[in-house]
């Protein structure tokens, strides 16, 4: 945005320029005053409690190249460039459409119900070698902050990844119209959202709003319920079939990719990671990079990173989030891990937002954590409460993470692995800081 006048930016977003003159655009899009940089574009959006727009004065003072409200707050205004938006939210978007088009940048659209944040970032990290690449952060894949990522993008942006969030039906197709994607990923399809979308049969209807909108798609080998979406004109990639795992010795890895044979080296050692590489390996080979070399990419805070302790004991922290599927990949990970002389530990929280099965699903993990060598469970919340019953070892139950990390701190000894995991909600992470802290 920043080669576009106010009058180029007014256009592209649908405003009206009612005051202010700039020959050169914002330097990038925000929607929060308390972070306001000189050269922002300011969006006063409309809340249920809270109208943004009532801080567009402070916004200016604090140095914003513009702002972006609702006719009701333009009147007086002054320090900068003034937009007027019937709906700001639109205008946001709007804009990030227009500056899509404007990058000429192959897009890559990512959603999944689980492990789309790891594939986003593993495909960033395979493309960043060859091509100029963006991709959205933390939790930017709402219809608020996937525009933000989108006009975030630098002028010299080549490949744009975005991972895109659901939260019911309408949600992706909204956010793949925003983005115009060239290659849509689906990592997988699971119970997750059920309470809003019904069935697995609604969780694969959602996230395929995406193929709609792409003539490329990287889809799952083993995963039917996708199958009435994948028309005839749709070029269809399968991870596990057209591209496939041929080795993996750590930290080298051999992938089968369309025939052909990919080598690369990788900073992981779970399994269930590879199971996203694969899928990132045939996102890149779609813009047209042949991955190869070490992958540079960190996965970020509470998602699986191990942490050893003085104390000899080694926390994988997983508690980013949680359902049926990422816990059985957590567990799987667990069960690789060879304790010196320790046991495996499992501290398992609530699963959220599973809706009516929500109770044989947490049974389903207990017994499923029996199976994997986990040798203590620690369940806790009241929807976890089910879970020992279906384990049969060594149990306990907490009613919340502060009293797991009491629990877990009187339990743990020198030598043991303790995985802790579970929705985001729960604030599991307080049980691994506190055994960080001893």
């Amino acid at each position: 945005m920043i080669s576009w006048s106010a009058a180029e930016v007014a256009s592209a977003g649908g405003a009206s320029l009612v005051a202010g003159f700039a020959e050169s655009g914002p330097s990038r899009a925000a929607i929060d005053t308390r972070a306001i940089a000189s050269g922002d574009l300011f969006f006063g959006l409309v809340g249920e409690r809270v109208d943004g727009g009532r801080f567009a004065a402070d916004a200016l003072a604090a140095g914003a190249w513009g702002v972006v409200v609702t006719p009701s707050h333009a009147a007086g205004l002054a320090g900068g460039v003034v937009l007027v938006a019937d709906d700001p939210l639109l205008a946001l978007q709007r804009l990030a459409t227009a500056w899509r088009r404007a990058l000429d940048a192959a897009v890559i659209g990512v959603t999944g119900s689980v492990g789309k944040t790891s594939t986003k970032q593993l495909i960033a990290a395979l493309v960043a070698p060859h091509r100029r690449v963006a991709a959205n952060p933390a939790n930017f894949n709402t219809e608020i902050g996937l525009p933000l990522a989108v006009l975030a993008a630098p002028p010299d942006t080549e490949v744009l990844v975005l991972e895109m969030g659901m939260r019911g039906f309408g949600q992706i197709d909204e956010l793949a119209r925003i983005a115009e994607p060239d290659v849509g990923v689906i990592t997988n399809v699971g119970p997750v959202h059920l309470e809003l979308v019904g069935s697995l049969e609604g969780v694969a209807r959602a996230k395929a709003e995406l193929l709609a909108h792409v003539p490329v798609a990287v889809v799952p080998a083993d995963e039917p319920l996708l199958s009435p979406y994948l028309r005839d004109d749709l070029d269809v990639v399968r991870f596990g079939t057209d591209v496939m795992l041929e080795d993996f010795d750590p930290p080298r890895v051999s992938i089968l990719a369309r025939e052909l044979r990919v080598e690369l080296t990788v900073p992981f050692t779970a399994r269930h990671q590879l199971v996203n590489l694969l899928a990132a390996v045939a996102a890149a080979q779609a813009v047209g990079v042949e991955p190869s070399g070490a992958v540079d990419v960190e996965f970020g805070a509470l998602r699986g990173e191990h942490i050893a302790l003085p104390s000899g004991v080694v926390i994988i922290n997983d508690c980013y989030n949680a359902n049926p599927l990422s816990m059985r990949a957590a567990l799987d990970d667990l069960a690789t891990q060879a304790p010196a002389g320790g046991r495996r530990v499992a501290v398992l929280g609530d699963m959220l937002e599973l809706g009516a099965g929500e109770a044989e699903e947490h049974r389903a993990v207990g017994a499923y954590a029996a199976s994997s060598g986990v040798d203590v469970l620690v369940a806790v919340g009241p929807l976890s409460s089910v879970m020992p019953a279906s384990f049969g070892g060594e149990s306990y139950v907490a009613a919340d993470a502060t009293s797991a990390a009491s629990v877990v701190a009187g339990l743990v000894a020198p030598g043991d692995v303790v995985l802790v995991k579970a929705s985001r909600g729960i604030g599991l992470e307080t049980v691994a800081e506190a055994l960080a802290r001893g």
